[in-house]
């Protein structure tokens, strides 16, 4: 009895083609909802805070720019990325981040422990002409960054927006983010971006102990 119903189903590409689609939707459900259940989960560690107004801009420049085509910040828990980059990296770290950073994808070096590792006066230079300062570099240069001003009004919608998300901006932080910016460009929010990364929420060894380390996406 059981067979002349698979051979009906087989017979009638309508009924089949229906009863794979449900299947395929209630396997990628099965796959995917533990993965947002946990996301919404997860809890910012005491020292990781919602980006100040400056550094925000530049996070949103980062992304408009698309550097994260070519830079991750991701660290995976294997010991030649662990000697290079530093800590490997977990996922409270990046519960302020939308979208996240994390990857695989590398022509240039990780950059999730990047700050302080130069200097302001060599990121400016290396945003600007890369190769004045890596020779072999095929980075390509960012000059107009430095002609761009920071528009508060656009920064404080932002951040009300991600107050709605959860980020914990206070009134008071929304009404001094054009203060933050004012005169600065955009040059100057993703240096300050970049010279944030990896300084104030690396991972400290006992909290590091319980989460859960990056999966390793592929080759880097």
């Amino acid at each position: 009895m059981a067979y002349k119903h698979f051979e009906f189903i087989e017979k009638n590409a309508g009924l089949l083609a229906i009863l794979t689609a449900v299947m395929v939707s209630l396997g990628g459900l099965a796959e995917i909802t533990p993965l947002f259940v946990e996301a919404h989960s997860l809890k910012a560690p005491p020292n990781v805070h919602p980006y100040d107004p400056l550094r925000l801009a530049g996070k949103d420049i980062y992304v408009r720019e698309g550097c994260y085509l070519c830079h991750s910040q991701m660290i995976r828990a294997l010991r030649f990325e662990t000697e290079r980059y530093g800590h490997y990296s977990t996922a409270e770290e990046s519960v302020y981040d939308r979208p996240f950073q994390w990857g695989s994808k590398r022509t240039g070096p990780d950059l999730a422990r990047v700050g302080g590792k130069y200097s302001d006066d060599w990121q400016r230079l290396h945003l600007m002409n890369p190769r004045q300062v890596v020779p072999q570099s095929n980075m390509p240069g960012f000059p107009w960054l430095a002609n761009s001003k920071i528009d508060g009004a656009d920064i404080q919608a932002r951040m009300r927006v991600l107050r709605m998300l959860g980020d914990p901006y206070s009134d008071a932080d929304i009404a001094s983010a054009p203060a933050a910016v004012e005169g600065k460009t955009e040059l100057d929010a993703l240096i300050a971006y970049l010279q944030g990364l990896g300084i104030k929420n690396e991972p400290t060894q006992s909290a590091a102990a319980t989460a859960a380390p990056a999966s390793d996406g592929g080759a880097p």
